[in-house]
């Protein structure tokens, strides 16, 4: 990675009153470990950041380039089964074996939706590597994935007596059985994100990419733990460009990997066959498989205009994706749990509104929280953000192609959701 060069050209245009927003992204371009980034954002259904910048000057990134934003697509996910409940199809609230009578085998009859979605459901990890190339969506209406599931027992994490486990992949798998069957046409979530989302609204998100978008992707670069806490103990006069505290990392990593250690995951066969490290989500075959919690590629412009969408109560421009009930629904009943890197609030749609915070917060609350007060949805591994804050309208999505694997609470992103708040709240007040 080059980035030493303090030439880094920045594209893209700011509505008036977001100058500095423009200003940080310049910044962190080059002070932080960055090489492609894209960041969009919507303010009451304008676009008011369009933002996109290549460290190492790729022809080939451009504001419309797809980017794994691994957990980010469980807030897409989350909007697919909503748009089932804005029909009249699904309750939260119904046991799963309503909709997929199969998925009772090993014990599992009496789980719900909501636990599910919430994070609950006893499986976040198979005992089984998954083939690439049976997440096809041909390969996944052939019962493939399917099969599995049914036939898989619960099981809970040691320690606290919750039953709370972050399920980092296989709940988009499991999301995605129970969608096709309740689905009309007995679409996929990818089939469904294409045609009744990303058509519609005219985005670039993905969850299954189609052969013939495979050459916009840019492959994503981790950075690991090693790099990072290097670069952190790097003093500034010997050229630091992160601004990245080893010590923080170290202390966060103390408190998170003993939770981690009694999770279902650990243990457990990788999620894939053949995956040995974060890179391998880079392969085309593993793109165009169906993994909507952890492999969804998509632009900041998309990911943006989805979430104004969000913003807005489920509504852009005359497109009603999500009914008044259905978004409600999809943030009812708030549930706070320590999954292992902090306490956190879920509902059915991912965060329930991140909480202001106080000198009396902990240090992971505030690191968690802190600068995005107010915003719903959810992030993905080491970079990208996808979320929308109803109360001022904003619409929010931030891609890296760089991950700072470390990078729990995704604070770089977060850096750019606290500088957009700021200058919005400016706004109101001018007004």
């Amino acid at each position: 990675m080059t980035n030493q060069n303090e030439d880094i050209e920045i594209n893209g245009t700011v509505a008036p009153g977001f100058e500095s927003v423009k200003a940080l992204f310049e910044k962190n371009m080059r002070t932080l470990q960055e090489r492609d980034n894209q960041l969009c954002v919507y303010h009451q259904g304008n676009r008011v950041v369009d933002l996109w910048a290549s460290a190492d000057a790729n022809a080939a990134f451009s504001p419309d380039s797809l980017i794994n934003v691994f957990s980010s697509g469980k807030s897409l996910e989350a909007i697919a089964m909503a748009s089932l409940v804005s029909k009249g199809l699904l309750d939260y609230n119904h046991k799963i074996t309503n909709y997929w009578p199969a998925f009772a085998g090993s014990g599992k009859q009496d789980l719900t939706v909501a636990d599910l979605m919430r994070h609950e459901a006893g499986l976040a990890a198979f005992n089984v590597s998954i083939k690439p190339n049976d997440l096809r969506a041909e390969n996944i209406k052939k019962n493939k994935i399917g099969e599995i599931i049914e036939a898989h027992p619960q099981k809970y994490r040691e320690g606290d007596g919750g039953k709370r486990e972050y399920h980092a992949v296989t709940r988009g798998w499991i999301v995605n059985e129970v969608f096709r069957r309740i689905d009309p046409a007995g679409r996929t979530i990818g089939e469904f994100l294409r045609e009744d989302i990303s058509t519609p609204l005219d985005v670039d998100a993905n969850i299954g990419v189609k052969q013939e978008d495979l050459d916009k992707r840019i492959p994503v670069s981790p950075l690991g733990i090693g790099f990072l806490v290097r670069q952190g103990l790097k003093p500034k006069f010997l050229g630091r460009r992160m601004e990245h505290n080893a010590l923080h990392t170290i202390g966060r990593l103390v408190k998170i990997l003993p939770k981690m250690r009694k999770g279902t995951t650990s243990g457990s066969p990788p999620p894939f066959v053949g995956m040995d490290r974060i890179a391998f989500f880079n392969d085309p075959s593993v793109a165009m498989g169906e993994t909507p919690s952890a492999n969804a590629n998509c632009s900041a412009r998309g990911l943006a205009k989805i979430a104004a969408m969000m913003s807005q109560g489920g509504n852009f421009d005359g497109n009603e994706i999500i009914s008044e009930h259905a978004w409600q629904s999809m943030h009812a009943a708030p549930i706070e749990s320590d999954m292992g890197f902090g306490t956190t609030t879920f509902t059915q749609g991912g965060v329930a509104k991140f909480p202001e915070t106080s000198p009396q917060s902990t240090k992971m609350s505030r690191a968690f929280n802190e600068g995005r007060q107010g915003f719903y949805g959810w992030m993905g591994l080491g970079g990208s953000i996808f979320q929308w804050h109803p109360e001022h309208k904003i619409g929010f999505g931030y891609v890296p192609t760089s991950l700072n694997v470390i990078d729990i609470m995704n604070e770089r992103g977060k850096g750019y959701q606290a500088e957009v708040l700021n200058c919005v709240e400016k706004i109101s007040r001018a007004s």
